[in-house]
């Protein structure tokens, strides 16, 4: 089969690679109804993380399952399914806390942007729907795989309450699904930070109340003084650089939340700023299967319409061109329909 494959920096390939296969019991393979480019994806295609060996690209996937190992007993073939992009058992401890995103077998999603991938812990991963979806609504699963829940969780990890003042740093697609989760949170003002019109647009009708343009310490001072110089109760910080963090934790007030889910690149802290700031952080790699079955529901029952993050569809074949309209800042998303 066809697949996408990373050599290095701006080297993305759509090449022949054999099809998955069956290895453990607790595998299934799946076909995939459509596949995307994440943000994340970028970062060692702009050559900002190491790519020592061609790496098969793709984590976020929704799809119908092919084949199950003779120990996977929740999923069936012919069943379509949404999984997280990090693999767990479901079982251990971390994930019985609902963290499973630091289960103590995790392994990361990888190759789903192709026509078929391999899902390991399949039982403890993978969730099925009721029945087969309509097309319409295979955007919005697919961004319950990774960007709305890792959004979700940056509001659920910031304790987002009915009646917040929640501001959201970054304006991709975890932003926006970030700002789409506050107002299913109850949020009553959600200030977007974002410089792009699309954007800013997309952000207002997922919820948004305010838009801030300055960053750094003109967007701190923004937020302090839209808020009566005391700082929002919630701030969600959706990129993973120096500024943005900072610019997360003193945009919140003293006492306030964070919940961080950008991946951090040369993030660095103040030990004694932080420790006089008092505010509360939490944040990291989204569970995203703890909240799969109530997004799903959400979803299917139409309440909210995650898909609309998808601005730009191509053919599977033309993912290097879905990576390079991210790159370029063309598209927020690129939905790559298998």
């Amino acid at each position: 089969m066809l697949a996408t494959m990373l050599y290095g920096p701006g080297d993305l390939r759509f090449e022949e690679v054999p099809e998955p296969r069956i290895e453990k019991p607790t595998d299934a393979i799946i076909r995939l109804a459509a596949s995307c480019v994440c943000g994340s994806d970028l970062w060692p295609f702009r050559g900002l993380q190491d790519v020592k060996a061609p790496q098969a690209m793709g984590h976020e996937y929704c799809g119908v399952v092919v084949e199950v190992g003779s120990a996977v007993t929740s999923v069936r073939p012919g069943q379509f399914i949404v999984g997280s992009f990090c693999i767990s058992d479901n079982t251990c401890p971390h994930c019985r806390f609902g963290f499973q995103s630091s289960c103590e077998n995790i392994e990361f999603m990888k190759g789903a942007q192709a026509p078929l991938a391999r899902v390991p812990l399949a039982d403890g991963t993978l969730v099925a729907t009721p029945d087969i979806p309509s097309d319409d609504l295979i955007p919005g699963l697919l961004a319950a795989s990774d960007v709305l829940g890792t959004g979700w969780y940056a509001a659920d990890a910031a304790q987002v309450q009915p009646g917040a003042t929640v501001a959201v740093v970054g304006d991709g697609a975890v932003g926006l699904m970030a700002v789409l989760a506050a107002r299913q949170m109850g949020a009553t003002r959600i200030i977007a930070m974002s410089r792009h019109k699309s954007r800013q647009d997309l952000a207002l009708e997922f919820g948004a109340t305010d838009i801030v343009t300055e960053r750094g310490e003109d967007g701190i001072a923004r937020i302090k003084e839209m808020t009566g110089n005391v700082g929002a109760d919630c701030v969600l910080e959706c990129v993973g650089t120096e500024q943005s963090m900072q610019q997360a934790i003193y945009a919140a007030r003293p006492g306030g939340h964070i919940g961080y889910v950008g991946v951090p690149h040369g993030v660095t802290f103040d030990g004694a700023k932080l420790f006089f700031a008092q505010r509360s952080m939490l944040g990291g790699p989204a569970p995203v299967r703890r909240f799969l079955p109530d997004l799903i529901d959400l979803v299917l029952s139409r309440k909210i319409d995650p898909g609309k993050v998808f601005d730009l569809e191509l053919p599977l074949s033309d993912v290097a061109e879905g990576y390079r309209a991210m790159d370029e800042r063309r598209a927020i998303k690129s939905l790559l329909r298998v």
